[in-house]
């Protein structure tokens, strides 16, 4: 099994983290793993994404042109990286930061309404973890205990106790996400 995966979005959407997050998930699960990121010096509110590679055997790079799966948070990561998803790959996208839709019909494509879900639930800030809980039930590429061994890592300690939030958000992203129809 191998799985290449693209995040992208602004800076401050939690796309760096979401990608650490799954990094280290796959690392404690005993998987083969790369974690790459880009952003532009501005960050918060700039372009920002990451690649995740898993896999069960030796990664021979970690710059990719094409993914398995791209997750876009807003409109100009869609117009990138849209046509950079492998045919019956898989493409999730939150409707929230995007304007015109995804097009191409020779792939899977997933919404997930991560942030008016987020804002519901009064946890603005596990927005990106509503998206990886979307990931894992379409590609169960790691287990949720070792995500939240993975979070945990990522986590300073002194929001340890956010976990348990952290951990029902990701689940409800997993209900929540949704083929969308061509």
């Amino acid at each position: 099994m191998k799985h290449e995966i693209i995040i992208a979005g602004f800076g401050g959407q939690g796309v760096l983290s979401m990608g650490k997050i799954l990094a280290y998930s796959g690392l404690m699960q005993g998987k083969e793993v790369t974690w790459l990121p880009a952003y532009g010096p501005e960050q918060r509110g700039g372009t920002a994404n990451v690649t995740v590679i898993i896999s069960d055997e030796r990664i021979s790079s970690p710059i990719l042109n094409t993914y398995d799966t791209a997750i876009i948070l807003n409109q100009q990561s869609l117009d990138k990286f849209e046509s950079k998803v492998k045919p019956g790959g898989n493409l999730i996208y939150d409707p929230y930061g995007i304007s015109t839709a995804p097009t191409r019909t020779d792939i899977n494509v997933y919404t997930i309404d991560a942030m008016d879900t987020a804002l519901a639930m009064g946890a603005a800030k596990s927005f990106n973890m509503i998206i990886l809980g979307g990931l894992l039930q379409i590609c169960p590429i790691v287990d949720l205990e070792y995500v939240m061994l993975g979070l945990k890592k990522s986590l300073p300690e002194r929001h340890h106790h956010l976990l348990p939030q952290n951990e029902a958000a990701i689940k409800k992203g997993m209900e929540i996400i949704q083929l969308k129809e061509n």
